[in-house]
Protein backbone atom coordinates (compact mmCIF):
# COMPACT_ATOMS: atom_id res chain seq x y z
CA UNK A 1 0.00 0.00 0.00
CA UNK A 2 1.58 3.47 -0.43
CA UNK A 3 1.62 6.34 1.37
CA UNK A 4 0.93 9.60 0.16
CA UNK A 5 4.02 11.50 -0.69
CA UNK A 6 4.18 15.35 -0.24
CA UNK A 7 7.10 15.77 -2.91
CA UNK A 8 4.23 14.59 -5.31
CA UNK A 9 2.96 18.26 -5.10
CA UNK A 10 6.89 19.57 -5.78
CA UNK A 11 7.66 20.17 -9.17
CA UNK A 12 11.24 21.58 -9.51
CA UNK A 13 12.00 23.99 -12.29
CA UNK A 14 15.61 25.08 -13.01
CA UNK A 15 17.19 27.19 -12.15
CA UNK A 16 14.29 28.32 -9.73
CA UNK A 17 11.83 26.29 -7.62
CA UNK A 18 8.24 26.74 -7.92
CA UNK A 19 6.25 25.08 -5.33
CA UNK A 20 2.47 24.00 -6.16
CA UNK A 21 0.21 23.63 -3.66
CA UNK A 22 -3.74 22.19 -3.99
CA UNK A 23 -5.84 23.35 -2.41
CA UNK A 24 -4.42 26.41 -1.27
CA UNK A 25 -4.40 26.67 2.68
CA UNK A 26 -5.47 29.68 4.97
CA UNK A 27 -6.41 28.14 7.22
CA UNK A 28 -6.34 24.29 5.51
CA UNK A 29 -10.19 22.95 4.97
CA UNK A 30 -11.60 19.98 3.99
CA UNK A 31 -13.34 20.72 0.86
CA UNK A 32 -15.69 17.67 1.91
CA UNK A 33 -16.69 18.94 4.81
CA UNK A 34 -20.49 20.68 5.42
CA UNK A 35 -20.58 24.58 5.95
CA UNK A 36 -21.67 25.48 8.74
CA UNK A 37 -25.63 26.35 8.86
CA UNK A 38 -27.74 28.82 11.18
CA UNK A 39 -28.91 25.80 12.84
CA UNK A 40 -25.11 25.44 14.36
CA UNK A 41 -25.80 28.26 16.39
CA UNK A 42 -28.73 27.42 17.63
CA UNK A 43 -26.94 26.16 21.30
CA UNK A 44 -24.52 29.06 21.37
CA UNK A 45 -28.38 31.09 21.37
CA UNK A 46 -29.48 28.79 24.31
CA UNK A 47 -26.42 28.91 26.29
CA UNK A 48 -26.79 32.89 26.28
CA UNK A 49 -30.07 32.37 27.29
CA UNK A 50 -29.33 30.67 29.99
CA UNK A 51 -26.76 32.62 31.48
CA UNK A 52 -28.97 35.66 30.88
CA UNK A 53 -32.61 33.83 31.54
CA UNK A 54 -31.97 34.44 35.34
CA UNK A 55 -31.13 37.81 35.88
CA UNK A 56 -34.86 39.45 36.91
CA UNK A 57 -34.73 37.20 39.42
CA UNK A 58 -31.52 37.92 40.53
CA UNK A 59 -32.33 41.76 40.69
CA UNK A 60 -36.01 41.18 42.21
CA UNK A 61 -33.97 39.05 45.05
CA UNK A 62 -31.41 41.57 45.25
CA UNK A 63 -33.83 44.41 45.57
CA UNK A 64 -36.67 43.00 47.85
CA UNK A 65 -34.00 41.54 50.41
CA UNK A 66 -31.30 43.84 50.71
CA UNK A 67 -32.72 47.07 49.64
CA UNK A 68 -36.48 46.83 50.59
CA UNK A 69 -36.71 44.28 53.60
CA UNK A 70 -33.20 44.40 55.42
CA UNK A 71 -32.36 48.23 54.13
CA UNK A 72 -29.27 47.58 53.41
CA UNK A 73 -28.21 49.57 50.01
CA UNK A 74 -24.74 48.85 50.02
CA UNK A 75 -24.61 45.16 49.97
CA UNK A 76 -27.45 45.76 47.29
CA UNK A 77 -24.64 47.79 44.85
CA UNK A 78 -21.64 45.14 46.43
CA UNK A 79 -23.34 42.27 45.13
CA UNK A 80 -24.74 43.65 41.70
CA UNK A 81 -21.10 45.21 41.27
CA UNK A 82 -19.73 41.57 41.83
CA UNK A 83 -22.01 39.33 39.78
CA UNK A 84 -22.18 41.93 36.68
CA UNK A 85 -18.75 42.43 36.58
CA UNK A 86 -17.95 38.32 36.27
CA UNK A 87 -20.85 38.74 34.36
CA UNK A 88 -19.06 41.04 31.72
CA UNK A 89 -16.18 38.74 31.91
CA UNK A 90 -17.80 35.92 30.70
CA UNK A 91 -19.07 37.63 27.72
CA UNK A 92 -15.84 38.83 27.05
CA UNK A 93 -14.46 35.20 26.80
CA UNK A 94 -17.60 34.27 25.40
CA UNK A 95 -16.86 36.39 22.06
CA UNK A 96 -13.51 35.41 22.35
CA UNK A 97 -14.26 31.94 21.67
CA UNK A 98 -16.37 32.48 19.22
CA UNK A 99 -14.57 35.22 17.39
CA UNK A 100 -11.00 33.85 17.73
CA UNK A 101 -9.56 31.10 15.12
CA UNK A 102 -8.60 28.45 17.54
CA UNK A 103 -5.63 27.69 15.75
CA UNK A 104 -4.81 27.60 11.51
CA UNK A 105 -2.74 25.58 10.51
CA UNK A 106 -1.34 27.14 7.24
CA UNK A 107 1.57 27.64 5.20
CA UNK A 108 4.10 30.57 6.35
CA UNK A 109 4.31 33.37 4.50
CA UNK A 110 7.37 34.11 2.52
CA UNK A 111 10.50 35.66 4.24
CA UNK A 112 12.42 38.28 3.66
CA UNK A 113 14.36 36.49 0.77
CA UNK A 114 11.04 35.99 -1.05
CA UNK A 115 11.49 31.43 0.07
CA UNK A 116 8.76 29.68 1.91
CA UNK A 117 9.25 28.00 5.28
CA UNK A 118 7.31 25.42 4.50
CA UNK A 119 8.02 24.75 0.86
CA UNK A 120 11.55 24.32 2.26
CA UNK A 121 10.56 21.75 4.69
CA UNK A 122 8.53 19.79 2.15
CA UNK A 123 11.73 19.62 -0.43
CA UNK A 124 13.72 18.59 2.50
CA UNK A 125 14.37 14.77 2.07
CA UNK A 126 15.02 14.86 5.56
CA UNK A 127 11.23 15.68 6.97
CA UNK A 128 9.37 12.46 6.61
CA UNK A 129 5.60 14.03 6.43
CA UNK A 130 4.64 10.30 5.47
CA UNK A 131 4.93 9.22 9.06
CA UNK A 132 1.68 9.47 11.05
CA UNK A 133 0.34 12.69 12.40
CA UNK A 134 2.79 14.63 9.96
CA UNK A 135 0.43 15.36 7.16
CA UNK A 136 -3.25 15.79 6.94
CA UNK A 137 -4.93 13.65 4.09
CA UNK A 138 -8.01 15.18 4.27
CA UNK A 139 -7.08 19.07 4.45
CA UNK A 140 -4.22 18.67 2.32
CA UNK A 141 -1.42 20.03 4.54
CA UNK A 142 1.37 19.67 7.46
CA UNK A 143 -0.17 18.75 10.54
CA UNK A 144 1.97 20.49 13.26
CA UNK A 145 2.22 18.52 17.09
CA UNK A 146 -0.31 17.88 18.85
CA UNK A 147 -2.50 19.51 16.18
CA UNK A 148 -5.93 17.78 14.79
CA UNK A 149 -8.11 17.65 12.10
CA UNK A 150 -11.99 18.45 13.30
CA UNK A 151 -14.06 16.28 11.31
CA UNK A 152 -16.91 18.78 12.03
CA UNK A 153 -15.12 21.77 11.20
CA UNK A 154 -13.60 20.63 8.24
CA UNK A 155 -10.12 21.52 9.15
CA UNK A 156 -6.92 21.30 11.24
CA UNK A 157 -6.55 22.93 15.25
CA UNK A 158 -3.05 23.55 16.48
CA UNK A 159 -3.02 21.74 19.67
CA UNK A 160 -6.75 21.54 18.99
CA UNK A 161 -8.80 20.35 22.71
CA UNK A 162 -12.49 19.42 21.65
CA UNK A 163 -15.00 20.90 19.59
CA UNK A 164 -17.54 22.30 21.58
CA UNK A 165 -20.96 22.66 20.13
CA UNK A 166 -22.23 25.29 22.41
CA UNK A 167 -19.27 27.88 21.05
CA UNK A 168 -21.04 28.43 17.93
CA UNK A 169 -19.87 24.80 16.95
CA UNK A 170 -16.21 25.78 17.13
CA UNK A 171 -12.74 24.02 18.00
CA UNK A 172 -11.00 25.49 21.14
CA UNK A 173 -7.83 24.88 20.44
CA UNK A 174 -4.45 26.49 21.23
CA UNK A 175 -5.67 30.09 20.68
CA UNK A 176 -8.51 29.52 22.72
CA UNK A 177 -7.99 27.47 24.82
CA UNK A 178 -7.05 29.47 27.84
CA UNK A 179 -10.39 31.69 26.91
CA UNK A 180 -12.27 28.93 27.18
CA UNK A 181 -11.26 28.26 30.48
CA UNK A 182 -11.62 31.44 31.94
CA UNK A 183 -15.25 31.51 30.87
CA UNK A 184 -15.94 28.07 32.69
CA UNK A 185 -14.21 29.39 35.94
CA UNK A 186 -16.46 32.80 35.68
CA UNK A 187 -19.68 30.81 35.29
CA UNK A 188 -18.55 28.96 38.09
CA UNK A 189 -17.86 31.59 40.49
CA UNK A 190 -20.84 33.54 39.59
CA UNK A 191 -23.26 30.68 40.28
CA UNK A 192 -21.59 29.73 43.01
CA UNK A 193 -22.19 33.59 44.30
CA UNK A 194 -25.54 33.56 43.64
CA UNK A 195 -26.88 30.23 45.49
CA UNK A 196 -24.71 31.63 48.67
CA UNK A 197 -26.62 34.89 48.71
CA UNK A 198 -30.16 33.88 47.27
CA UNK A 199 -29.53 30.78 50.35
CA UNK A 200 -28.59 33.34 52.69
CA UNK A 201 -32.20 35.04 51.74
CA UNK A 202 -34.66 32.32 51.51
CA UNK A 203 -33.24 31.39 55.29
CA UNK A 204 -33.75 34.35 56.62
CA UNK A 205 -37.50 34.42 55.11
CA UNK A 206 -37.99 31.08 56.96
CA UNK A 207 -36.84 32.25 59.95
CA UNK A 208 -38.95 35.79 60.23
CA UNK A 209 -41.70 35.59 56.83
CA UNK A 210 -44.06 38.33 58.39
CA UNK A 211 -41.18 40.81 57.18
CA UNK A 212 -41.05 39.33 53.68
CA UNK A 213 -42.61 39.77 50.66
CA UNK A 214 -44.26 36.62 49.30
CA UNK A 215 -42.95 36.61 46.38
CA UNK A 216 -39.16 37.14 46.88
CA UNK A 217 -38.82 33.41 48.42
CA UNK A 218 -40.12 31.50 45.07
CA UNK A 219 -37.58 34.08 43.54
CA UNK A 220 -34.91 32.93 46.20
CA UNK A 221 -35.65 29.01 46.00
CA UNK A 222 -35.55 29.06 41.50
CA UNK A 223 -32.50 30.82 42.08
CA UNK A 224 -30.51 29.04 44.76
CA UNK A 225 -32.01 25.21 42.57
CA UNK A 226 -30.45 27.17 38.95
CA UNK A 227 -27.11 28.24 40.64
CA UNK A 228 -26.04 24.97 42.23
CA UNK A 229 -27.04 22.74 39.03
CA UNK A 230 -24.76 24.94 37.26
CA UNK A 231 -22.15 25.59 39.73
CA UNK A 232 -21.97 21.73 39.66
CA UNK A 233 -21.84 21.14 36.05
CA UNK A 234 -19.75 23.70 35.29
CA UNK A 235 -17.42 23.46 38.23
CA UNK A 236 -16.88 19.91 37.09
CA UNK A 237 -16.19 20.34 34.03
CA UNK A 238 -13.61 23.62 35.04
CA UNK A 239 -12.08 20.81 37.45
CA UNK A 240 -11.29 18.56 34.91
CA UNK A 241 -9.77 20.91 32.35
CA UNK A 242 -7.47 22.05 35.43
CA UNK A 243 -6.48 18.63 36.13
CA UNK A 244 -5.22 18.39 32.40
CA UNK A 245 -3.53 21.93 32.44
CA UNK A 246 -1.27 20.06 35.60
CA UNK A 247 -0.33 16.93 33.60
CA UNK A 248 -0.39 18.88 30.05
CA UNK A 249 -2.79 17.10 28.23
CA UNK A 250 -5.94 17.57 25.59
CA UNK A 251 -9.09 16.38 26.18
CA UNK A 252 -8.34 14.53 22.95
CA UNK A 253 -5.01 13.16 24.14
CA UNK A 254 -6.37 12.20 27.76
CA UNK A 255 -9.31 10.35 26.13
CA UNK A 256 -7.57 8.51 23.27
CA UNK A 257 -4.53 6.30 24.63
CA UNK A 258 -3.71 5.42 21.26
CA UNK A 259 -2.35 8.38 20.11
CA UNK A 260 0.64 7.21 21.99
CA UNK A 261 1.28 4.81 19.34
CA UNK A 262 2.64 7.32 16.57
CA UNK A 263 5.12 8.08 18.90
CA UNK A 264 6.58 5.04 19.58
CA UNK A 265 10.43 4.15 18.54
CA UNK A 266 10.90 1.79 15.63
CA UNK A 267 10.20 -1.49 15.94
CA UNK A 268 12.35 -4.59 15.97
CA UNK A 269 12.09 -5.94 12.13
CA UNK A 270 11.58 -8.84 12.49
CA UNK A 271 9.53 -11.61 14.60
CA UNK A 272 6.22 -9.55 14.43
CA UNK A 273 3.41 -8.49 12.05
CA UNK A 274 2.98 -4.90 13.23
CA UNK A 275 3.08 -2.10 11.50
CA UNK A 276 5.65 0.82 11.96
CA UNK A 277 4.36 2.29 14.33
CA UNK A 278 1.67 0.05 15.13
CA UNK A 279 -1.92 0.94 14.18
CA UNK A 280 -4.75 0.44 16.39
CA UNK A 281 -6.74 -1.86 14.63
CA UNK A 282 -3.74 -4.28 14.12
CA UNK A 283 -3.93 -4.71 18.10
CA UNK A 284 -5.29 -7.73 19.81
CA UNK A 285 -7.08 -7.53 22.93
CA UNK A 286 -3.91 -7.75 25.34
CA UNK A 287 -2.17 -5.51 23.51
CA UNK A 288 -4.85 -3.51 23.20
CA UNK A 289 -5.02 -2.93 27.07
CA UNK A 290 -1.47 -2.85 27.72
CA UNK A 291 -1.08 0.67 25.58
CA UNK A 292 -4.49 1.71 27.67
CA UNK A 293 -2.62 0.83 31.10
CA UNK A 294 0.56 2.71 29.43
CA UNK A 295 -1.32 5.30 28.49
CA UNK A 296 -1.98 6.13 32.68
CA UNK A 297 1.80 6.45 33.43
CA UNK A 298 3.25 8.05 29.89
CA UNK A 299 2.70 11.85 29.82
CA UNK A 300 4.67 12.78 26.56
CA UNK A 301 3.95 16.69 27.22
CA UNK A 302 4.06 16.87 30.99
CA UNK A 303 7.27 18.87 32.21
CA UNK A 304 6.49 19.88 35.55
CA UNK A 305 3.04 21.61 36.69
CA UNK A 306 4.45 25.36 36.96
CA UNK A 307 5.73 24.38 33.62
CA UNK A 308 2.76 23.17 32.64
CA UNK A 309 0.94 26.23 33.72
CA UNK A 310 2.84 28.44 31.87
CA UNK A 311 2.27 26.85 28.66
CA UNK A 312 -1.34 27.74 29.42
CA UNK A 313 -1.61 30.67 31.38
CA UNK A 314 1.47 32.71 30.94
CA UNK A 315 1.81 36.31 29.83
CA UNK A 316 4.99 37.98 27.62
CA UNK A 317 4.28 41.76 28.63
CA UNK A 318 4.72 43.14 31.98
CA UNK A 319 0.61 43.42 32.25
CA UNK A 320 -0.62 40.48 30.87
CA UNK A 321 -2.20 39.52 34.18
CA UNK A 322 -5.08 41.92 33.04
CA UNK A 323 -5.35 40.08 29.76
CA UNK A 324 -5.56 37.17 31.92
CA UNK A 325 -8.21 38.65 34.16
CA UNK A 326 -10.34 39.77 31.97
CA UNK A 327 -11.40 37.40 29.04
CA UNK A 328 -8.56 34.78 29.70
CA UNK A 329 -5.96 35.73 26.79
CA UNK A 330 -4.57 33.15 24.26
CA UNK A 331 -1.50 30.76 25.23
CA UNK A 332 1.99 31.92 25.03
CA UNK A 333 3.83 30.30 21.87
CA UNK A 334 3.68 29.18 18.38
CA UNK A 335 1.02 26.43 19.29
CA UNK A 336 3.73 24.17 16.97
CA UNK A 337 6.54 22.01 19.23
CA UNK A 338 5.94 22.01 22.97
CA UNK A 339 8.88 20.24 25.30
CA UNK A 340 8.39 16.95 25.69
CA UNK A 341 9.11 15.11 28.82
CA UNK A 342 12.39 13.14 28.85
CA UNK A 343 11.30 9.76 31.48
CA UNK A 344 8.48 9.37 28.49
CA UNK A 345 11.34 8.21 25.44
CA UNK A 346 12.25 5.59 28.27
CA UNK A 347 8.28 4.64 28.70
CA UNK A 348 7.39 4.24 25.20
CA UNK A 349 10.56 2.16 24.54
CA UNK A 350 9.30 -0.30 27.31
CA UNK A 351 6.14 0.03 25.62
CA UNK A 352 7.19 -0.66 21.91
CA UNK A 353 9.10 -4.25 23.56
CA UNK A 354 6.12 -5.26 25.61
CA UNK A 355 3.89 -5.38 22.30
CA UNK A 356 6.55 -6.95 20.41
CA UNK A 357 6.67 -9.46 22.99
CA UNK A 358 2.52 -10.23 22.77
CA UNK A 359 3.07 -10.32 19.20
CA UNK A 360 5.59 -13.22 19.34
CA UNK A 361 3.82 -15.64 22.29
Amino acid sequence: MSLFNPLDTVSLQSPTVSVDFSPKLGPSRDPEAPAKRWYHYLPLSAAVFLILAPQPSWFYVLFDYHFTTIHRPDLFVTHLLITYTLLFMIFSSLIVCVARDPGPVTFDEPNADGDNAEADALINPLEDYSAPGKWCRKCWGPKPERAHHCSICGRCVLKMDHHCPWLGAKCIGHRTYPAFLHFLLCITLVTTYIAVVCATAVWHAFEDPSKMNELMPLHGIFLTFYAVVFTLVMGSFYAYHLYLVFINQTTIENLSPFLILRHLPPLPLTGHDLSDPPLEPELSRPQRHLVQDAHGHIRLYDVGWRKNFRQVFGWNHPYGWVVRLWYGGSAPGDGRSFPRNPKSEDLLARLATELVKDERR
